[in-house]
């Protein structure tokens, strides 16, 4: 097949990466399956910039000139701040695009039911980055858990403990739930509880804190959630950027094993850790050892992963409704630790305030605007 013309929207930090997974997807005869042709940004000097650096023809502040260039794109990158996800995605489904958004995806569920909606009259598709879901250990574990191999999942940790100073906050748009949609509960903890769940399947029940600690922002900088999952499963989730030895850490604990991962922003088949209960050493050791390996968790799988389902029709992972399920979480986390209740999945409608915005009713810290 011809390569998928891509434009890339958001030429900051994170569409390097991009970049570097697009250019470096092969076919099996060598050949390239993307090709980059326009970078956008609203600095037009930092998309001439990102332009050159990545051998783009076109650079330009607006998506609609990159769209209608040229042959027209197939793909659009989405590296902006969350605020501008939905607006740009909808913009790309228009022209047939599809869309590949960073997370956050959206800051709020009523936007990403928006985005689901302009999803169904497009051709094209909406896939989230979720880069933590390809790397070879996390889908080995996901085989483990699916068959019951080290017995039935019984709780489980899910720790995403990083430091953001405050010089962090003083980018205008951070630290806003009208920009952010959060604070590391949306934007920092995402990534880990997206694992947590693609492990782990349904969540049903959340009951949470929430505070903002230290940090001069209008978000909480510290959350706290204990989970409860359709299987049965429980799970304590702590999303902080107050900690200064950062780590992101989740723990599995099955009836025969522990299976850990500690790593920081990616990482691979050495950073996970298992222990077997008495008398399964060599039964858990076996089965550790069979299924997939080799690939750290990162961008690139995940676009692979992308492209191989548009060859064939489909669309790519992890689709608009997958990613709305981690998005749910992270909005009752919220609920749950503004109105000090317990919420359960599925209660947060159109009708409720946290569905149009993630502070919903307001938090004790902020006035909001």
């Amino acid at each position: 097949m011809p390569p998928y013309r891509v434009a890339i929207v958001g030429a900051g930090g994170i569409a390097s990466a991009h970049a570097n997974a697009l250019t470096g997807a092969r076919d099996s005869a060598g050949g390239a399956r993307a090709e980059l042709v326009a970078a956008v940004d609203v600095d037009l000097a930092r998309a001439k910039e990102f332009a050159e650096t990545w051998s783009m023809p076109l650079a330009t502040t607006s998506l609609a000139e990159a769209l209608a260039a040229g042959e027209g794109i197939d793909l659009v990158h989405i590296c902006t701040p969350p605020g501008s996800h939905v607006a740009l995605a909808k913009e790309a489904l228009a022209a047939g695009a599809t869309a590949v958004v960073e997370k956050p995806l959206a800051v709020s569920l009523a936007a990403v039911d928006e985005l689901l909606a302009a999803e169904a009259d497009s051709p094209g598709f909406v896939a989230v980055v979720s880069q933590h879901r390809f790397g070879s250990g996390a889908r080995r574990l996901r085989g483990i858990v699916e068959s019951e191999a080290f017995g039935r999942p019984l709780i489980a940790t899910c720790h995403t403990q990083w430091y953001r100073d405050a010089a962090y906050f003083a980018v205008p748009w951070r630290g806003s739930f009208e920009i952010e949609g959060g604070g590391p509960t949306m934007g920092h903890g995402i990534h880990q509880m997206d694992l947590l769940l693609a492990t782990l399947g349904e969540w049903s029940e959340v009951t949470a804190i929430a505070a903002r600690t230290s940090r001069d922002t209008g978000t909480e900088d510290v959350s706290m959630a204990l989970v409860r999952f359709g299987s049965g499963v429980l799970a304590s989730v702590v999303n902080s950027v107050v900690s200064p030895r950062e780590t992101s850490t989740l723990r599995f604990d099955f009836e025969h094993a522990t299976v850990e991962l500690e790593h920081l922003y990616g990482y691979s088949d050495d950073d996970f850790t298992v222990t077997a209960a008495p008398g399964f050493e060599d039964e858990v050791a076996a089965t550790w050892a069979e299924g997939p390996s080799g690939q750290p968790s990162g961008h690139s799988p995940q676009v692979s992963a992308a492209l191989d389902a548009l060859d064939s029709g489909q669309a790519p992972p992890v689709t608009l409704a997958a990613a709305r399920v981690t998005l749910e979480l992270v909005a009752a986390i919220y609920k749950s630790a503004f109105t000090a209740r317990p919420v359960r999945r599925g209660e947060i409608t159109a009708d409720d305030p946290f569905w149009a915005r993630m502070d919903g009713t307001g938090v004790p810290w902020a006035v909001r605007s």
